[in-house]
């Protein structure tokens, strides 16, 4: 936990510095993200068209609507990044409306529609400059954009470089999931709602605000949707979410601290569970998932501002300093709310279990903690009280009996206050409670049409490939190693539930909740795919926040001074250092064994590491007697090595990338060149709303002539609807037994499109563009041969070593 222990203490305020030191930070970070950008090959024309689109037409609108929302300003900082979450959500809007009317290539001019009152409207002129800002300390600055510079080292090795914008050999392989998600932005630059690319017409019940995004940065930026999604789209969430992460986490303890703290633990320290990436075990938090699913870092831009609306709402953390956001945190957790609906089904629920776990705490123990509490108050007042008849006029210690009376008064008003408090919070919770519901309800009918997408209660589902039929002490390690896999990081909550003896405040129960309905809805349901994860990750964004919290608070109950704090920093950096090149040079064996044989390397590491803290708790007496300013700093000494102990995670996922790239334990799919050549002709030939027809629908075949219906390449390149791809992702089939090997569904319809490949004739083509609106065939010569009728009755339009697109008449 470097960045939070080296991190300015809490409550100390910075001091007012130039300009130029001010925003040094903010510099340094874009340029360390741009100079990366640039080094794995992103055109210097897309990248400054693309920081025009973010600043201009996100960044700007969203930050003068989030001015106008919250009473008081805080930091510069804050107002800026939930101010680009708050665009997002505009950005959401102006899409569905300029693509709703077939008119996307107007995107452009949606900003106006918010700039434009803000322009004219003489009480909102006053937004476009805000003073009394909070200075940002420079150690929370420094420190996060370093998180952000390592993260993005991290995006280069194991995601930008294994993966060209466009392939340029044969033999380039991809993570299978890509080019399923390039297929959906390429959908949401001309559909809305969307359509399941792969099958044209079919209807998208599905997750896809994210990739509407995506487009929409295309469709303004002017840059190719490919550049967007393998190159701008995914750093820029990653900078944001991060930010994000630390100005929430300022704002939600009121301590700046433990924002950047929160940020470092999410974005800087990886699983515990050194696999080198070959194995990933029960899934990751943001190794590998924020680029192998980028909807999942995009859903975690909007729950992070959706949290800190949530935690005004439930109650501010006692003693902060942060201004409050006032009666637009309603508007803006209604508009948090709706915009997660649809970034990824696994936000709302986990908020709405956070917001029913707090009322349900505070129904049961909020009047009787507020009871005892008024009871100690009042007692404590009552002691103060004159005794009847004393003569004296002063009262021992001095103080005057009026002073005495009137700090009664004032006790007693707090007493009230404490008392009022539980019937003022849980209003407002339920008000919350009954957001989250409409919200949900919204997502299960109009976006899902009460889809389940495989989804079913399965109790511990993610636990049992590790246990097959052993008895309870393998239940019980395996449990442990899930825990300390996916959870290790929120150690800090274990540390702030004991220095608070339990009396949590009604915001951290909030992320109390929320931290433990991620990883309660894991192991309550169960997904073929294994989807369930993405619940444990929606609770992540609450859990780190507590746990940095936590930390925070351990911190400043050990005192440390500076050069103490920057000892325990180097003890951990060394510590981290340490543990990484010991899995470097000695990774785990990858290879066949028992069902349990994944999970042993992490209980290896849980066993030496806990015979290390052993050794140093039974030393630490001596270690004191040595140098007495140990005593009472052990607990923060032994929750930084906790803490720190995932650091390697992130660092051997993208070595591993250099020999298992584009997915590392998970399947990859060949990309050749010519295919992707091919499909970007047709799309720069073709019309947004025209059909494609091919003969490329499997993965593999297998020897007993099942297809592997996962093949998207055309569907994701070409960013056009094909009327039967692959179609293993399509809605209907997600939990169908066979899995991805499932037949399609509707037989004639199959027929016809093969036919037009393997027996071309011309009723059979007329059926195609008549009946099926297909405009284009794409012919791949290695799966099927090119039958010499086709050239009599469609017109040959493209051709190169493998591809083959026929126009039809």
């Amino acid at each position: 936990m470097t960045a939070l222990a080296t991190a300015a203490p809490s409550g100390v305020a910075p001091t007012r510095r130039p300009v130029a030191v001010r925003f040094a930070p903010l510099a340094v970070g874009f340029a360390f993200v741009a100079v990366t950008l640039l080094a794995t090959g992103t055109p210097a024309v897309d990248l400054a068209r693309f920081t025009g689109y973010a600043s201009l037409a996100v960044l700007l609108p969203g930050t003068l609507v989030y001015r106008a929302l919250r009473s008081r300003p805080h930091t510069l900082v804050e107002d800026l990044a939930v101010g680009a979450a708050v665009g997002l959500v505009l950005e959401l809007a102006g899409w569905a409306v300029f693509v709703g009317l077939g008119v996307p290539g107007w995107l452009w001019l949606w900003p106006l529609a918010v700039v434009g009152p803000f322009l004219v409207v003489p009480r909102l002129r006053r937004h476009w400059r805000v003073t009394g800002y909070t200075p940002v300390p420079a150690g929370w600055a420094w420190s996060l954009v370093g998180v952000v510079a390592g993260f993005t080292l991290y995006l280069a090795e194991s995601f930008l470089r294994p993966n060209p914008v466009l392939p340029t050999d044969e033999g380039q392989a991809q993570y299978i999931d890509l080019a399923f998600q390039l297929s959906l932005a390429g959908a949401a630059t001309h559909q809305m709602p969307l359509d399941v690319p792969q099958v044209a017409g079919e209807p998208l019940h599905y997750h896809w605000f994210g990739f509407a995004h995506l487009a929409a940065a295309s469709l303004v930026s002017g840059v190719d949707l490919p550049t967007v999604f393998f190159r701008l789209g995914v750093p820029a969430l990653c900078a944001l979410a991060a930010v994000l992460v630390a100005v929430v986490g300022w704002r939600v303890t009121g301590r700046a601290h433990a924002g950047v703290g929160a940020a470092a633990l999410m974005f800087t320290i990886g699983e515990f569970g050194y696999e080198n990436g070959i194995r990933q075990l029960f899934g990751t938090q943001a190794t590998f998932i924020v680029w192998g699913s980028p909807s999942m870092t995009y859903s975690w831009v909007l729950l992070l501002p959706l949290i800190a609306a949530l935690g005004e709402i439930v109650g501010r953390a006692r003693g902060s300093t942060v201004p409050p956001l006032g009666r637009g945190g309603w508007l803006l957790a209604a508009l948090f709310l709706t915009a997660s609906t649809g970034a990824k089904a696994s936000s709302v629920p986990v908020a709405l279990a956070a917001l029913a776990f707090t009322a349900f705490i505070l129904l049961v123990t909020g009047r009787r903690t507020a009871g005892a509490a008024d009871a100690r108050q009042v007692a404590g007042a009552a002691e103060a009280r004159p005794v009847a008849g004393a003569a004296d006029t002063r009262w021992p210690g001095g103080r005057r009996p009026g002073a005495v009376l009137r700090r009664s008064a004032a006790v007693l008003r707090r007493s009230a206050a404490v008392l009022r408090r539980p019937a003022e919070v849980l209003p407002r919770v339920f008000g919350a409670v009954g957001l989250a519901l409409a919200a949900q309800l919204f997502a299960t009918a109009v976006l899902f049409r009460f889809e389940s997408h495989g989804v079913t209660v399965d109790p511990f589902s993610g636990l049992r490939p590790y246990v097959g039929t052993h008895g309870f002490w393998l239940w019980l390690a395996v449990s442990v190693a899930f825990l300390l896999n996916l959870q290790l990081r929120l150690a800090g909550v274990v540390a702030l539930v004991g220095l608070r003896r339990g009396r949590l405040e009604p915001v951290q129960l909030l992320l109390l909740g929320g931290a433990l309905a991620g990883p309660a809805i894991y192991l309550l349901v169960g997904h073929p795919g294994s989807s369930n994860q993405y619940f444990v990750r929606a609770g992540f964004a609450f859990g780190v926040i507590l746990s940095a919290w936590g930390y925070a608070e351990l911190l400043d109950r050990a005192a440390l001074p500076a050069r103490g704090r920057a000892l325990l920093a180097a003890g951990a950096a060394g510590f981290a250092l340490l543990i990484t090149l010991i899995q470097l040079h000695h990774p785990a064996a990858v290879g066949p064994g028992p069902a349990y044989g994944p999970v042993l390397p992490l209980l290896r590491w849980v066993v030496a590491l806990a015979v290390l803290a052993t050794v140093l708790g039974l030393l630490w007496p001596a270690l004191v007697g040595g140098w007495p300013a140990l005593a009472g700093r052990g607990a923060v000494v032994l929750l930084t090595g906790a803490l720190v102990a995932g650091a390697p995670g992130l660092v051997l996922d993208a070595a591993a990338a250099r020999t298992y790239p584009n997915g590392g334990a998970y399947a990859v799919v060949p990309m050749p060149a010519s295919r992707v050549e091919a499909a970007r002709w047709v799309a720069e030939h073709s019309a947004p709303d025209d059909v494609l027809a091919t003969n490329v629908h499997c993965r593999v075949v297998t020897d007993d002539g099942w297809c592997d219906a996962r093949s998207f390449w055309l569907s994701g390149y070409a960013e056009r609807a094909v009327l039967v791809e692959g179609w293993a992702f399509a809605p209907r089939m997600v939990g169908l037994p066979g899995g991805a090997y499932a037949p399609f569904w509707d037989p004639e319809r199959l027929r016809v499109n093969d036919a037009a490949f393997t027996a071309p004739t011309a009723a059979g083509l007329a059926v195609l563009r008549d009946r099926y609106a297909v405009r284009w065939l794409v012919l791949d010569r290695e799966v099927t041969a090119e039958p010499p009728a086709l050239a009599d009755l469609a017109d040959l339009r493209f051709r190169n070593d493998r591809v083959s697109v026929y126009r039809l008449r």
